[in-house]
């Protein structure tokens, strides 16, 4: 008998214009979380949808505990105990957890839709692995953290022995990060063989066993984990030394550019989400605002970019108030914006990088010649300058389809856009979610280009050492409001972490 349960030999998979796997091997032992690393964009994804039926190899084989199979589609691999938890959850949002996990294969008794056994037995597998999910809870009122957890209890309900992860912790929490990493490993304690995907080194040591490395859609090598440090694994994964602290040069912050004078912000249904909140940036500087989610974050970006409205308070940028200017006004006034959600706020999948680079400003020249009619040819020009200066790696160059791009292109896609705008103020949000560490090295320098251009930047992140690493002084939220401010270099990130809990420190900055 094999000691691998799943071993995929040569694996060779195309699209047009890109070889996304070259005669790719993956070998990985029963009962182990074996991690998959590499860059965005370096084919990770489309091996494992390989496996899981979703792509058909074009040439290769796949064999399970030694035996050959053909997985032609998902409902193959689900019946030889396959099951693929995805970066976007795939839930119809007003059914409950039970309707999402049987759907497909839905109970009956008789003729009739037997829902009460199903919800029985999601709530004992829930139990069994620490799940802890209602199962009679409609998906749009949970957690995207719980949401993952129907995901993985999907698999579970349909006796998956071999489950996949894809960037599972790309949308998460740092607590629910947390929770999940337990979750994994009561999976493989239960007898379960993992297959995680991810480019978080971090996650990678504290819970995988083995890892092997993509880059650029080849097979570059498999490890023990516990014989190689974070540094070797990034080197790996990019070939190339990666610098995990980014290097910033001392500046001096010049005037106030973005001000922020008692703000509040209420949801639709009336409860105040930011209550008097009062913040200054200044040319030259970045400020950082810390916090757990769902302080006030979405409602502060919201607020200051105009995709919700100030119930009270002034935003005054370069001296002028915009508060009850259009979105299109503030962006001409000199508002940058890279959003927290790429695929939702970011680019339209559907259209072409050139589409995307330009959709800001496609009604000013050179874009637009005479009676409104567009320039495309000057979209593509200026699109191929872009992918040229930001590295996006893309299979048709400015023709591409920003849908088909990894995230991390997709987000260089974005930071391109922005920057290529010289904005006054430019707000980033949540800007390295989800990327591997080379593009995360490159948005953070980009990050740190512009400040020494003189741009006033307001940093949101729910990453303690990004905001540690980028900032120049730090601004904690606490249920709406700001509770204190700090230079950078005065503070830890545990007192910041104290803060963001609760507790006031009380110098400012």
């Amino acid at each position: 008998m094999s000691e691998y349960a799943i071993e995929m030999k040569n694996i060779t998979k195309t699209f047009p214009g890109v070889v996304a796997n070259d005669k790719v091997t993956l070998q990985v032992r029963k009962q182990e979380i074996h991690a998959l690393l590499g860059e965005n964009g370096a084919g990770k994804s489309t091996l494992m949808s390989i496996l899981f039926g979703s792509y058909i190899a074009d040439s290769g084989e796949i064999l399970l505990d030694g035996e050959p199979v053909e997985i032609k589609n998902p409902n193959v691999a689900t019946s030889l105990g396959i099951g693929m938890v995805h970066q976007h959850f795939k839930l119809v949002q007003n059914f409950t957890v039970t309707e999402n996990i049987v759907l497909g294969m839905e109970p009956v008794k008789g003729r009739v839709l037997d829902l009460k056994s199903a919800s029985k037995r999601v709530a004992e597998l829930s139990k069994q692995y620490g799940l802890q999910v209602d199962p009679d809870a409609l998906i749009e009122d949970i957690s995207v953290g719980q949401q993952q957890r129907v995901e993985i209890l999907k698999t579970l309900y349909r006796n998956a022995n071999i489950i996949i992860f894809d960037e599972p912790t790309a949308v998460l929490t740092p607590q629910e990060i947390d929770e999940l990493m337990e979750i994994l490993k009561a999976l493989r304690a239960e007898g379960k063989t993992i297959v995680l995907i991810t480019h978080k080194l971090r996650e990678i040591k504290e819970v995988s066993d083995r890892c092997t490395v993509l880059r650029r859609g080849t097979y570059i090598g498999t490890v023990n984990v516990s014989d190689v440090s974070e540094q070797e694994l990034a080197e790996m994964m990019v070939g190339r030394a990666v610098k995990f602290e980014i290097e910033k040069p001392e500046k001096l912050p010049g005037e106030v550019m973005l001000s922020l004078q008692h703000l509040e912000v209420k949801d639709e249904n009336g409860a105040v989400k930011i209550k008097d909140l009062n913040l200054d940036i200044h040319d030259g500087e970045i400020v950082g605002v810390a916090g757990v989610d769902g302080n006030g974050q979405s409602e502060l970006l919201g607020a200051i970019t105009g995709l919700l409205p100030l119930s009270g308070g002034s935003i005054i940028l370069d001296g002028e108030h915009i508060e009850q200017l259009s979105i299109r006004e503030r962006i001409e006034k000199g508002l940058g914006y890279i959003p927290e959600d790429r695929r939702k706020y970011g680019v339209v999948g559907e259209f072409s990088i050139a589409e995307n680079s330009a959709i800001k400003s496609y009604y000013k020249s050179p874009f637009r010649k005479k009676f409104g009619i567009l320039d495309f040819e000057a979209m593509k020009k200026e699109a191929e300058h872009l992918i040229d200066q930001f590295d996006i790696r893309s299979a048709e160059g400015p023709v591409t389809k920003a849908g088909s791009l990894s995230g991390g292109n997709q987000q260089k896609v974005i930071v391109a856009r922005e920057i290529s705008l010289s904005p006054k103020v430019l707000v980033v949000a949540q800007p390295t979610r989800g990327l591997d560490v080379g593009a995360i090295e490159y948005i953070r320098k980009r990050i740190i280009d512009e400040r020494m251009k003189g741009r006033a930047i307001l940093l949101v992140s729910l990453e303690l050492d990004e905001i540690m690493n980028l900032c120049d002084r730090i601004a904690t939220i606490s249920k709406g409001s700001i509770v204190a401010v700090n230079k950078q270099h005065e503070v830890t990130e545990r007192e910041i972490g104290m803060m963001m809990a609760g507790s006031h420190k009380e110098a400012q900055a």
